[in-house]
């Protein structure tokens, strides 16, 4: 009798990924064939045949991916959310004196107070690395601007590399098509790498995995500087995950994938409308401007036919835009 102790459903096997292959070039198999692979029935690869129940037949590898992301992408949601309300806690504690009786761990987080301290501290900091600077950029009005808002990181920046150093960055997929980002990339030399997502974290310098930096308010006026050596591997493996899950944006760009016509950010503005949030929300969370999220929502508005933002949700949902494929019950 075949053992499948080894056999993990949460993930698709290398017999599960044969299978579907073969599945794709036939057209269907039997469930006979599927006893063996139960991960292709739990991450519904599979679905049955509308003809015959002892037959089941592949969806879309398009939609399999969609679908297999989908949850990677809600805890990578979650742990921004969770990293949100953990600053949000400990700010006032941090701003309190460090006296003497404070311990060696008082100094691994730091508070910085205003714009050109928090430059200087981290100025510093890039001098001492030597290996990896990982950063995450959300979108803001600040990021927007012209080129001469990025005249101090870039040269930071570029001395990093000319040590042998390497960049890499993280941005929302609104960056793809900011000026004052693809002026910045025309400028640097050496090993930098840039991708994006819908969704980020506030913004995070990362250096060598051993110093970060994170806002500490909504205006960037403080932030801390932490050096705890929990805290950095956490932050280390939050970016690692984002990166994973990011399309390349340079030195190459990789186009987007659509869905049965629907873009990714079409997506991500049905997602967050179906949650029931504003238009400024959608707008902050995705990196754009509050005209731009209602153009694009007003495009989904029309191509569902809605006549207003409360059927809007509802079309949404029945459409399937967001799970384009639905295994019949």
């Amino acid at each position: 009798m075949r053992s499948e102790v080894h056999h993990h459903t949460e993930e698709v096997c290398e017999p599960g990924l044969g299978l579907y292959a073969h599945a794709l070039r036939e057209g269907r198999v039997t469930r006979a064939e599927a006893e063996h692979t139960p991960c292709l029935l739990v991450a519904r690869l599979l679905r049955p045949d509308r003809d015959d129940a002892g037959l089941l037949e592949p969806v879309p590898p398009a939609v399999g991916l969609h679908r297999a992301l989908r949850p990677l992408a809600d805890r990578v949601a979650d742990e921004r959310r969770h990293t949100a309300r953990l600053v949000e806690t400990f700010e006032p504690l941090l701003r309190l004196a460090r006296g003497p009786e404070a311990g060696p761990e008082a100094s691994a987080v730091s508070v910085l107070s205003g714009h050109d301290r928090i430059n200087d501290a981290i100025t510093a900091a890039m001098a001492e690395a030597r290996r990896d600077m990982w950063c995450i950029q959300p979108q803001t009005a600040r990021t927007r601007r012209t080129p001469a808002v990025h005249r101090l990181p870039l040269a930071r920046d570029q001395a990093f590399l000319d040590r042998g150093g390497r960049i890499r960055t993280l941005y929302q997929h609104t960056g793809r098509h900011a000026l004052a980002i693809a002026a910045r990339y025309e400028q640097i030399r050496g090993d930098v790498e840039a991708r994006t997502l819908d969704e980020v974290t506030d913004r995070l310098i990362l250096l060598d995995r051993s110093v970060a930096f994170v806002p500490a308010n909504k205006d960037r006026t403080l932030a801390l500087e932490v050096r705890h050596p929990t805290l950095t591997r956490y932050f280390a493996s939050t970016f690692e995950r984002l990166w994973s899950l990011a399309t390349p944006m340079y030195p190459e760009a990789v186009r987007e994938p659509t869905l049965n016509g629907v873009t990714p950010r079409q997506r991500a503005i049905a997602t967050l409308l179906v949650e029931g949030h504003t238009d400024t929300v959608i707008a902050d969370r995705l990196g754009m401007n509050v005209r731009t999220a209602r153009v694009h929502i007003a495009k989904l508005a029309a191509g569902l036919g809605s006549e207003s933002r409360a059927q809007l949700g509802y079309l949404i949902a029945r459409s399937g835009i967001l799970d384009q494929e639905r295994d019949p019950t």
